[in-house]
């Protein structure tokens, strides 16, 4: 076992216990409209409907489907929903979304304790950094060799959420964690299907369940994250020491509905004219290649997985902020199909995930997802995104958080 490797479950205690800082919260409520937008356009979308239909159990937790549901059944159906788009928020520190698996258990706790908004966004804020600090325990290599880490790093963070909202004392949030270790799951293998926003409903679930059974007094081993045949060892975990820190307010919000790996370099040629390049190079960071490089999607899913078809869709005028722009028609478009065959993507080891570097017929250009925005301007930009997926529904969702207003807020979801 690594140095260190033993710090985890007492640092994902810390963060159950901590008092966030004001600007962290800050980014989480914004956080909170953006998952609420993508969560209800997700819904309209329809394709889930017919599985979530299949979870019928009737119980109080509000549901984006407007059925009412248990905590469990409802934090799987938000979670799945809120992902079901791709267009949710990314933390690039261990590649994982955090809010679809955080915010819907922390969403069915609160309500099930009846607790103001501000102290879900609380538990929400402490859930999103526990899940990134495991996901930054466990590492790139548990990403790249497979496992999703939106479903494994953020299972343990929606514990942690679910943990701090039911008041559990250290030893049962030790059991929660223990069982969480036993149940999370999730492979990379389901990207660019209806799996890979069921592994964040899945996440979701089960945080809400560790913790209840834990509640219930269910123990388990006490260090199944970091112990001998622990979840670390098990699953390809570097288990290095990763101090103790708040990172949720370096979240990046997505601006394009599709793959988060993409963006950098579409923010990189959003200005330049594409269509009549003969030559469009993209350089980016390896481990994107086995995420978002498919070379001929053949399904409006699949084309959030393009940067071949993404850069054609640019090229031929389509917005692809927009939800609508992805569909099987597009991907099978002739004319984009003939298209991005002049695309080329090479990995290169001096980017970042969050960098890309394309040339356009010998012209380069950068971007760099990690040059932050000014607070306002994010704000802004989530805003109008909310507004393009959900109406002045929108509005009204922000006024609620702003309100602290859980029952309004949880009624605004299934309107």
């Amino acid at each position: 076992m690594k140095q260190g490797s033993i710090d985890i479950t007492a640092q994902l205690l810390a963060y159950a216990l901590a008092e966030p800082p004001e600007d962290v919260r800050a980014v989480m409520r914004l956080s909170l409209l953006d998952w609420a937008a993508c969560g209800m356009a997700g819904h309209r979308d329809g394709a889930f409907d017919a599985w979530a239909a299949t979870l019928d159990t009737d119980g109080p937790a509000t549901r984006f489907d407007g059925r009412g549901g248990t905590m469990a059944e409802a934090a799987l159906v938000n979670g799945t929903l809120s992902h079901a788009l791709d267009y949710d928020d990314t933390h690039f520190a261990h590649i994982g979304h955090p809010s679809v698996a955080v915010i819907p258990a922390a969403l069915a706790m609160a309500q099930m304790q009846g607790v103001p908004l501000n102290d879900m966004v609380d538990a929400a804020v402490v859930g999103a950094e526990a899940s990134v600090a495991t996901g930054l325990w466990l590492g790139r290599g548990h990403y790249q060799v497979g496992f999703h880490q939106t479903a494994t790093a953020g299972a343990f963070g929606a514990t942690i959420a679910a943990a701090r909202l039911l008041c559990l004392d250290g030893d049962k949030m030790r059991h929660a964690l223990g069982l969480c270790s036993t149940m999370a799951s999730g492979l990379k293998s389901q990207f660019g299907t209806m799996g890979k926003p069921l592994n964040a409903g899945l996440a979701a679930r089960t945080g809400v369940e560790a913790t209840l059974w834990a509640q219930a007094g269910m123990t388990a081993s006490p260090d199944g994250l970091a112990g001998a045949l622990g979840f670390g060892e098990t699953h390809h975990g570097a288990r290095a020491k990763v101090p103790f820190a708040w990172r949720m307010g370096s979240v990046s919000h997505k601006f394009h509905a599709c793959c988060h790996g993409l963006h950098a370099a579409l923010e990189t040629v959003r200005d330049v004219p594409l269509r009549d390049a003969t030559r469009v190079e993209v350089h980016t960071h390896p481990r994107w290649m086995t995420v978002c490089n498919q070379a001929a999607p053949d399904t409006g899913l699949g084309a959030k997985f393009s940067y071949a078809h993404v850069l054609a869709m640019t090229a031929h005028g389509m917005d692809t902020g927009k939800i609508s722009a992805f569909t099987d028609a597009c991907a099978q478009n002739p004319r984009l199909v003939s298209w991005r065959g002049r695309v080329t993507v090479s990995p290169v080891d001096d980017l970042t995930e969050m960098q890309a570097r394309v040339i356009v017929d010998g012209a380069e250009r950068f971007h760099d997802l990690d040059t932050p925005l000014p607070f306002e301007t994010r704000a802004n930009r989530i805003h109008e995104k909310a507004r393009a997926l959900v109406g002045a529904r929108a509005d009204e969702i922000a006024q609620a958080i702003k309100d602290d207003d859980l029952p309004a807020f949880a009624q605004l979801l299934t309107s």
